[in-house]
């Protein structure tokens, strides 16, 4: 929320409520606020006493925090899902039911030879603003009002940052539960604690230093359909990801602290994504750290970044659900509509200009980057088509990317995959003309280039295993199998200056591309 939109709602709050000339009360609501009203169907009743409670009370801040909420509450829900099979039959499922995550996986692989592949599926989605209390916002807002007010490192916060990262209610998408009161009454005492209180890093080492002791990340919920609610975590004490920065966001928002959850849809040069928290200081400088795991200042990323997000509690309207598009779908989480994008927080950028070598003004006006994640390529950036080219905004460094078009939900290539060096150039790859080259190979993701202690390198394949290696030219080519033995595998008469892809037989696609540059396999 910006500075001219808390002006409107002073200048709502002072105007709300009127009286009429024939002394009746007539009561006039921001437009949004209206909005969320109207969305609340019978649940109206419960924000309207919200409303009535703070317009009565002489805290005209506090009245302005509860229209921010209600502002952005519209889309803010908790879906459940059900594990269906093939023949849409539901599988009872818990992850907590096996030992570990191998016991559990080899369960659903065993289950899936038996039924088909298993899916969750969305069951329903339960909308905060038909379900939520009045009781629930007023407890929220007066505790994060009191930890903003009390808390010495809290005070230098502006009206925009506690609005946006220690008023909001939710982390995610977890269930809707109360959980200020108990954050506030566990960490009460860290003043004493502290060698400086005005501090908020240290507040926040000594708070994660508690939850560290308690709860930990387990693969076994990568599994969980849902982030987990607080009464979950509380007895679980164990989670993925999302689960800890929630889990962190609780006990930090709930004492005063602006920490976020900032995260990567894809990694860059691996599979798989991540998310972790940042504290944003009263200066605006952004600390990441992982909660239950790693404090401030000692939190390593170890893989590539080309994008970074931070969940935002407000809708941003910048962002692409916003914009007219032809093409109605968007790609996975480029459709969120609260999140703003944080790259150059954490890495280099730089924009990146890509021309159309087709003509799309029939079919598409969003173009999209993407980077090669689990065998495929995933969007991870977009940018409006505007004549003849695209221009996509502070990209990460020392990455491939592929430009493409979303076409029915497709990923469609519109141009050649290239490598955005550190200087911010770019190298194109594609065949060069009917040149040929032999492709020595010793592994299919990054190694360490070694030489053994008898002189001969070192090898990283399965001998017997069947490799297929993949070329792009429009789109992946299959050049050849072949079986390794003990030494490298050799592909002679390979389309010289492409993007290369060497996959076992049976594998999960999580083979890394690669160049090749003076006989080497150069990773991506």
């Amino acid at each position: 929320m910006n500075s001219r939109h808390i002006l409107i709602f002073v200048l709502l709050a002072m105007l709300l409520p009127l009286i009429s000339a024939f002394g009746e009360e007539i009561i006039t609501y921001p437009p949004e606020v209206t909005e969320a009203l109207e969305a609340a169907g019978d649940n109206r009743i419960e924000l309207e006493k919200a409303i009535s409670h703070y317009t009565s009370g002489d805290d005209s801040l506090k009245l302005q925090a509860l229209f921010y909420l209600m502002t952005n509450i519209k889309e803010k829900c908790y879906v459940t899902y059900d594990l269906l099979d093939s023949a849409g039959t539901q599988i009872d499922f818990n992850v907590l039911d096996y030992p570990d995550f191998n016991t559990m996986k080899a369960y659903c692989d065993s289950l899936e030879a038996q039924q088909g592949e298993l899916d969750f599926k969305k069951k329903e989605k339960i909308y905060d603003s038909q379900t939520i209390t009045a009781d629930f916002l007023i407890i929220q807002i007066d505790y994060a009002f009191r930890a903003w007010r009390e808390k010495p490192w809290a005070k230098e916060l502006s009206f925009d940052s506690f609005c946006e990262y220690v008023l909001p209610y939710r982390g995610s998408s977890e269930p809707l539960e109360s959980w200020r009161e108990y954050f506030w009454l566990k960490y009460e005492d860290i003043e004493d604690k502290m060698t400086d209180s005005s501090n908020p890093i240290e507040a926040v080492c000594i708070i994660n230093d508690n939850i560290k002791s308690w709860f930990s990340f387990d693969s076994r919920f990568y599994y969980h359909p849902t982030d987990q609610g607080m009464t979950e975590m509380l007895e679980n004490r164990m989670g993925r990801c999302e689960d800890m920065t929630n889990l962190t966001i609780y006990a930090m928002r709930a004492n005063g602290l602006a920490v976020t959850s900032d995260y990567t849809p894809y990694w860059a040069n691996t599979g798989n994504n991540h998310a972790w928290n940042a504290i944003v200081t009263p200066e605006g400088k952004v600390i990441p750290f992982m909660g239950a795991e790693s404090n401030p200042g000692k939190y390593r990323l170890t893989n590539k970044l080309a994008k970074v997000y931070r969940k935002m509690f407000s809708e941003q309207k910048g962002n692409l659900a916003f914009q007219e598009r032809k093409q109605e779908k968007m790609p996975g989480y480029i459709s969120g509509k609260s999140y703003i994008d944080v790259t150059a927080d954490y890495v280099d950028v730089c924009d990146v200009t890509i021309p159309l070598a087709i003509d799309v003004s029939d079919s598409a006006n969003i173009a999209y980057l993407c980077v090669f994640n689990s065998g495929e390529w995933k969007a991870i950036h977009w940018g409006k088509i505007s004549d003849g080219k695209v221009v996509f905004s502070d990209m990460g460094l020392d990455i491939a990317y592929l430009p493409a078009l979303y076409i029915d939900e497709e990923i469609v290539p519109f141009a050649n995959p290239f490598i955005l060096h550190t200087d911010s150039s770019i190298q194109e790859l594609q065949p060069k003309g009917d040149n040929t080259i032999s492709a020595r190979l010793i592994s299919t993701t990054r190694r360490k280039q070694e030489i053994s202690t008898d002189g001969i390198e070192k090898v990283f394949l399965t001998p017997g295993q069947e490799y297929e290696l993949f070329y792009w030219q429009d789109g992946w080519q299959s050049f050849e199998k072949s079986a390794a033995g003990e030494e490298p595998l050799v592909f002679h008469n390979v389309p010289e200056g492409c993007l290369y892809w060497l996959v076992a037989e049976g594998s999960d696609k999580e083979e890394r591309i690669f160049a090749i540059e003076d006989g080497n396999q150069v990773w991506w």
